[in-house]
């Protein structure tokens, strides 16, 4: 056997094959999500923390709304995170000093692009003296060295693996990255991935890598091939050739103990339309348990069939210890953005709480589509966000006229069950597209059996339209434009490119991009934009003269290239945006709270307590703790304290964790749209988050922000 090297992540004790999120207490066998065992800093000093130290990447790209995700890992008095611009980086964890920076663009002839995607981590694994970071930038998964920050060359080529190759099919020119990061188990680094959620979409399998040679080892086809458990669930029997999703792209979580990894996936694509994959649509929207020396199949459970809601699995489930009617159990508890929690047994998958197949509705107005009859519904625990929208939920913060506004809209809307059919008429959804629970994941304490989630309430808005048809044949640049644009970007950016959601306005670009820009970007593609190569040149140019609005190229001849009709992707519907149900001043439609933090007993599956999380200052300075919408997870750690960022006013925050009562806050120099880490290096206990912001408006950042208590405290 090789030699596995300890590590400090969280505050507690685990071995290099365990993943990097994973932090665990002096039992490997009550390994838990985002626990620290660390108790220097606890509920009667936690107000006396400060910044101890701060990291600026100087990289940030405030003209587009930079972000940071990443939650660092710590090794053996080492940080290592990435900014931005997805450079890694190693730091001294007691000081914040630098010591080395790689930049995987330097070879690059050009470097059109920030931010090619988000990072929400790296993954660690070491042998003897040779010791290595994984993380990925773009569609290259990279084997670096941790002493030196150099590439690893014997890994792949030349150090890094496409991660295009490998998908069963030649999925060259879509979009595939991996936001989160991989886990090792033993010499295997197993990846998620990240792919289009349009009919473009290149298949989500879940692959492991030789962690020294970056050779292909085992596949889990996530959407089944002939012979395969699962293919069954798809009516159509070529629909594996052609329909995509059913990705893990918020990350794993490993039981080493056991040699299970728990791999929670996505919807099929396209999202919002299931004619094309009629069926119930195994393994899209499971929690996966695998082997995880063989990828093969232990056992699965589906949260959501037939998925037209954009329902995703949004993060790894927590591993937790519980007792249950006597019985201690090993369990795996899975949030969703529903704000459910599903809970099973890790070796069997059989449910704690019972779980039913529940009624809900079958008729749909749009041709083609084929709704499942039933959706499973735990039992307990209770939803720990709200699922329906009546008039007395509309937000009474505001003024008559924006509530009778509100009233108004919600009649004129398919209304009343989360899992009403996708229409045309508009359809509410909540919890929104964003949860629920999100990417951040739960925190698990094994002293007192609590979950914690954050969760963000925001209703939203689904509308179908039909696909602006191909004109074919001759016709203009901008004819041409409209319908490449009315295929692959309405969907994001809305019909009249104002932006949806999280997705930016496209109005005005042509003063921010050259065309030569816009090519690279839509090559690229940006954090959650996908790339777009599998446009021609031709569709490349009449969508920038679309876009950017050039009156001359407009007028140009456009024909059509002669290409055999793809009847998957050619889809006869798309939606009208991402669009939050907000009223006429910009408020949500939703009466507040709009994101809360919820501790969950796991042992009884009752909700401990709930409290808003984050606030809006106009209604602060009234008295009102409205909550925000929030992005990140929470830490909890043995000094009795849960630890949480993630909102939008910019702060930092400690909750008792046994009452829910703040105990400390503090404002960072950007949002923290990430989760916190906190271990001990010399003598001390660090607190550390990377404040990137960028998301939901607000300032982007560079820093990595540290806290401690006064040195000698």
């Amino acid at each position: 056997m090789h030699k596995r090297l300890p590590v400090i992540y969280a505050g507690a004790l685990f071995l290099m094959t365990a993943p990097f999120w994973l932090a665990c207490s002096s039992k490997k066998q009550e390994q838990s999500a985002h626990y620290s065992s660390l108790v220097q800093v606890d509920t009667s000093n936690v107000q006396q923390l400060q910044v101890a130290w701060a990291y600026h990447t100087g990289d940030a790209d405030t003209l587009h709304h930079s972000q940071i995700q990443c939650r660092p890992l710590f090794v053996d008095g080492v940080l290592y995170g990435t900014s931005p611009r997805l450079l890694l980086f190693a730091l001294d964890a007691a000081t914040g000093k630098q010591k080395w920076v790689f930049d995987p663009f330097d070879s690059s002839a050009k470097k059109p692009n920030l931010n090619l995607n988000s990072n929400r981590g790296i993954a660690w694994w070491a042998s003897g003296d040779d010791r290595r970071i994984f993380f990925t930038a773009g569609p290259q998964l990279f084997a670096i060295d941790a002493g030196t920050g150099k590439r690893i060359t014997s890994f792949g080529l030349q150090g890094k693996v496409d991660l295009h190759e490998g998908l069963g099919r030649d999925v060259h020119d879509l979009y595939v990255a991996s936001t989160s990061p991989g886990v090792v188990y033993k010499d295997l680094l197993i990846l998620g991935t990240r792919v289009s959620e349009g009919p473009d979409a290149a298949p989500g399998h879940i692959r492991a890598y030789d962690t020294r040679t970056g050779q292909l080892k085992w596949t889990f086809h996530t959407i089944p091939q002939p012979g395969e458990e699962g293919y069954e669930t798809w009516e159509d029997p070529i629909a594996w050739q052609h329909i995509g999703g059913a990705n893990s792209w918020s990350g794993f979580t490993l039981d080493e103990e056991r040699g299970i990894l728990f791999a929670p996936t996505g919807s099929a694509s396209f999202d919002f339309y299931g004619g094309k994959r009629k069926g119930q649509n195994l393994f899209a929207n499971c929690l996966l348990a695998l082997d995880a020396a063989t990828g093969k199949r232990i056992w699965h459970f589906q949260t959501v069939h037939h998925d037209i809601w954009d329902k995703d699995l949004p993060t790894p489930p927590a591993l937790v210890r519980i007792t249950r009617e006597g019985k201690t159990i090993d369990a795996v508890a899975q949030p969703t953005k529903s704000g459910l929690v599903f809970l099973f047994d890790r070796e069997t998958g059989t449910p704690v709480y019972p779980i039913e197949e529940r009624p809900v509705p079958t008729h749909s107005d749009i041709p083609g589509e084929k709704l499942w009859p039933t959706q499973p519904i735990p039992v307990l625990p209770k939803p720990f966000a709200r699922q329906t929208f009546s008039d007395s939920d509309v937000n009474d913060l505001l003024p008559d006229s924006s509530i009778l506004d509100i009233k108004t809209r919600l009649k004129s809307y398919v209304n009343g069950n989360m899992f009403n059919p996708v229409s045309k008429q508009g359809t509410v959804i909540l919890p929104g597209f964003d949860g629920g629970a999100e990417w951040g994941g739960p925190a698990f304490d094994p002293e007192t059996g609590l979950l914690f989630v954050n969760s963000n309430e925001m209703a939203w808005i689904v509308t179908l339209i039909d696909v602006l048809p191909d004109a074919g044949g001759k016709q203009t640049y901008l004819e041409a434009g409209r319908h490449v644009y009315s295929k692959n970007c309405l969907s994001c950016h809305g019909p009249e490119r104002k932006g949806s959601g999280n997705y930016p306005s496209l109005l005005g670009v042509d003063k921010k991009y050259s065309q030569q820009q816009f090519y690279d970007l839509i090559d690229a593609g940006r954090r959650m934009m996908p790339a777009f190569k599998q446009l021609t040149a031709d569709e490349r140019m009449a969508l920038a003269s679309f876009i950017l609005e050039n009156k001359t190229q407009q007028r140009k001849e456009f024909i059509a290239p002669p290409a055999p009709i793809d009847t998957f992707r050619n889809l006869p519907y798309t939606i009208t945006g991402y669009n939050k149900f907000l009223s006429k001043e910009g408020y949500p439609a939703l009466r507040p709270p709009w994101g809360t933090l919820n501790a969950i007993n796991l042992n009884t599956g009752q909700l401990e307590w709930k409290v808003p999380l984050g606030e809006y200052p106009e209604f602060k300075k009234k008295g009102i703790v409205t909550g925000s919408e929030n992005y990140g997870g929470p830490v909890v750690t043995a000094g009795g304290l849960v630890f949480i960022a993630a909102t939008r006013d910019g702060k930092i925050r400690a909750f008792n964790k046994r009452t829910g009562r703040q105990l400390w806050e503090a404002e960072l120099p950007a949002p923290g749209f990430a989760t916190p880490s906190i271990y001990s290096a010399a003598g001390r206990q660090f607190l550390v988050i990377a404040c990137g912001g960028g998301k939901l408006n607000t300032p982007s950042g560079d820093s990595y922000v540290a806290f401690a208590l006064p040195s000698g405290k």
